[in-house]
């Protein structure tokens, strides 16, 4: 494996497990109790909380992957088809998780900065990342070989 990265989600596990209290408050106030559609949806957001909180690329000597938490969202491109890598900033606009921007797809769980990627036959991707000069570093050094 030439590289390997987890980034922990503080932007979108924070704003989800923010949102519990919160959801929980509001529920109480209205109706003095919890009912069915306020614990369905205490439990979505502590489950996106988890499925959002990490991302993790992966570049072998074959391919790109990479996913969100313990393996949801699971994306492999062949190193091969992977025609440009540039370290860009996205707009806080954009946001996070996983969104269709005018750049393409972005997959993010934290922070503005990101690796685009262009792929054959396909579109730009960005994957936000903490260390874009390394994931760029790793896809230019494996896709030259």
């Amino acid at each position: 494996m030439q590289y390997r990265h987890t980034q922990v989600g503080y932007v979108t596990g924070g704003v989800t497990i923010a949102a519990l209290p919160l959801i929980y408050y509001a529920f109480m106030v209205e109706d003095g109790e919890l009912g069915l559609f306020a614990y369905t949806m205490l439990s979505g957001f502590g489950v996106l909380a988890i499925l959002f909180s990490s991302l993790t690329v992966q570049v072998t000597d074959r391919e790109l992957m990479f996913y969100f938490g313990p393996g949801f969202w699971t994306r492999r491109f062949a190193l091969d088809d992977i025609i440009s890598v540039e370290v860009v900033r996205n707009s806080a606009l954009h946001g996070w998780g996983i969104r269709y921007t005018p750049h393409g797809w972005l997959y993010n769980v934290s922070g503005l900065r990101a690796v685009e990627v262009t792929i054959r036959g396909q579109e730009q991707l960005r994957i936000g990342t903490d260390e874009p000069e390394a994931l760029k570093q790793a896809l230019e050094e494996t896709t030259a070989r």
